[in-house]
Formats: structure tokens, C-alpha cells, sequence
């Protein structure tokens, strides 16, 4: 999936390439940025696929425009604020990027916890059934706003990552750049998600239009991405929650000096999941007790 982002950002920046307005330097500091932020890119589309399926087939794309347009709108409050520490206190960025990596972790540790310790409630949880418009409406507007507060999350992420190639350019470069990388973020996602998303209503048109035959190849690969959809979902999530701890573990590994030392023998890869797992459970040991007390006092 992140090499899949990495080929995009590569593609759009070689475009870049002959266009007047930018120069090669800035093309080739493009496509650094976007092979950085690549693999968190996989954590947002199977975040967001995972918002935006679950819905009858006519809220779909809605659901996904107003995420969308949320995302939209946390890059524009983001960015001029990410530009801002960039030019007047720059020693900020490091401490915002480990911070933004100790929430991944803790989200990749929880995924896993919970995926082991509490499977039966998650599954009684999507079990529930809405019975009224209004309750339909709300579930809706609950759903829209977790992805967006976890968009605001991830697109922190996305942009500081983006920022921390391009420091030491100018102010001008690290505006273009990095707004560049946010835009297509955002399209590249929310774009590839809505394919997600429709695969199984495709797959039904296709089994619709093949529905007086008995034996038909379109209609037999039209109940193949019906059955396709759930175990796409699935893999993302999978898939999301791998992304989430590798950003996480190689932000660690590459802004603190004793953990990159510890860790340099080991191949890169195997080192940033381990850290990222290291820390998001060392971060949900603490979280933990105390989440369960609130509920207790709740009830």
C-alpha cells in the first residue's frame, strides 16, 4: 500500500519536472517528501475506508464527501500553523513529531489489544441495529466526526513528516512542498477510498445486468467483489494498523539518539515495529488502568 503511494507521488513529481513554475530541485525534494509520508498515507486510507464503509449504499459517497471535506479543512488550519513554528520556533517540530508518534503507537498497541482481549464486544458493537432516521442520522454524524478528529491526528503526522525534509530549504520551498504533499494526500485517499467503498454495489450492477443467466463470467466476477469487500476492509485495517506502528517506530528511531544506536544493527524495518510496539505498549499500560476506572465511575 505505501509503495502504492510512493509510485503516485513519484508519477505526479516527474510531472513536476516540466513544469515552469517549480524547479527540478523542488521536484526531486517533492518526491523525498512523498516517499516519507507514504507509509502513513496506508494507515489513513484504511482508517477512512473503514469510516465510510458499514453505511447503505446512497450515504456512502456522502459520508466520505463530508470526511473528505473535513480533511480538507484540518490541512488548512494545520498548515499555516505547522509554517508559522517552522519559521519562528523550528526546535518545536521534533517534540510534535514524537508526540504525533506516541499516539500512533498507542493506536497500533490498542488495535492489537483489543483485536486479542475484547473481539466479542467489538463484535456485539457491530451488531447494533438503527432503527429510526434519527438515530440513523445521528450514528452518522458520530462516525463522521471520529474520522475527522482522526484525520486532524493523521494529517499532523503527514504534513510534520512532509516538513522534516524539506527544514533546511527555504520558507518558500517548505510552503510548495508540503502543501503539495497535503493536496494530493487528501485526493489520493479519499479518491481510492470511495473505490473501496463501491466495489461491492459494482459488483451487484454486474451480477444485475448478467441476472438471466445461469453461468456468466462478468456475473460470477460481480459476486466476487461482492464477497471481495469485507476481507478488503479487513486487510486494511490489518494493514492500517502495521503502517501506524512503523511511523511510529521510525520517528523514534530516527529523532532519538540512543534508540537509533540500540537498535542500528537490526534491519530498518524490523527495528521501527518493534519500537513502535515497544512504545505503544508501554503507553496503553498507562492508559489503560485509567480508562477502565473512568468507566467504572461513570456507571
Amino acid at each position: 500500500m505505501a509503495s502504492g503511494f510512493y509510485a503516485l507521488f513519484d508519477d505526479i513529481a516527474t510531472i513536476l519536472d516540466d513544469v515552469a513554475s517549480m524547479s527540478k530541485d523542488v521536484a526531486t525534494i517533492t518526491k523525498v517528501a512523498g516517499k516519507k509520508t507514504s507509509g502513513i498515507l496506508g494507515d489513513d486510507l484504511a482508517v477512512n475506508a473503514e469510516k465510510a464503509s458499514g453505511f447503505a449504499s446512497t450515504r456512502e459517497l456522502p459520508i466520505l464527501w463530508s470526511i473528505a471535506k473535513g480533511s480538507f479543512l484540518n490541512k488548512l488550519i494545520i498548515l499555516p500553523l505547522i509554517f508559522l513554528l517552522s519559521a519562528f520556533s523550528p526546535w518545536i517540530i521534533a517534540p510534535l513529531l514524537l508526540i504525533g508518534g506516541t499516539y500512533l503507537a498507542y493506536e497500533g498497541a490498542e488495535k492489537i489489544f483489543g483485536f486479542f482481549f475484547h473481539r466479542s464486544t467489538a463484535k456485539s458493537k457491530n451488531t447494533e441495529v438503527v432503527k429510526t432516521k434519527e438515530e440513523l442520522l445521528i450514528y452518522e454524524k458520530k462516525k463522521v466526526k471520529s474520522a475527522i478528529f482522526v484525520d486532524f491526528i493523521l494529517s499532523i503526522e503527514i504534513i510534520i513528516i512532509a516538513l522534516s525534509t524539506v527544514l533546511e530549504e527555504s520558507l518558500q520551498t517548505q510552503i510548495v512542498v508540503v502543501s503539495f504533499i497535503a493536496i494530493v494526500a487528501t485526493i489520493g485517499v479519499y479518491s481510492l477510498v470511495a473505490l473501496i467503498v463501491r466495489l461491492d454495489d459494482f459488483g451487484f450492477k454486474l451480477i444485475k445486468l448478467n441476472k438471466h443467466k445461469e453461468k456468466s463470467i462478468i456475473k460470477s466476477f460481480g459476486h466476487f467483489l461482492v464477497n471481495l469487500l469485507p476481507y478488503v476492509i479487513k486487510s486494511l485495517n490489518v494493514i492500517g494498523t502495521i503502517a501506524m506502528l512503523l511511523v511510529a517506530g521510525g520517528i523514534y528511531f530516527h529523532q532519538i539518539e540512543f534508540i537509533h544506536e540500540l537498535f542500528h544493527s537490526m534491519p530498518e524495518l524490523l527495528s521501527t515495529f518493534i519500537i513502535g510496539l515497544v512504545v505503544g505498549a508501554i503507553v496503553l499500560a498507562i492508559i489503560l488502568p485509567i480508562t477502565v476506572r473512568v468507566k467504572k465511575i461513570k456507571k
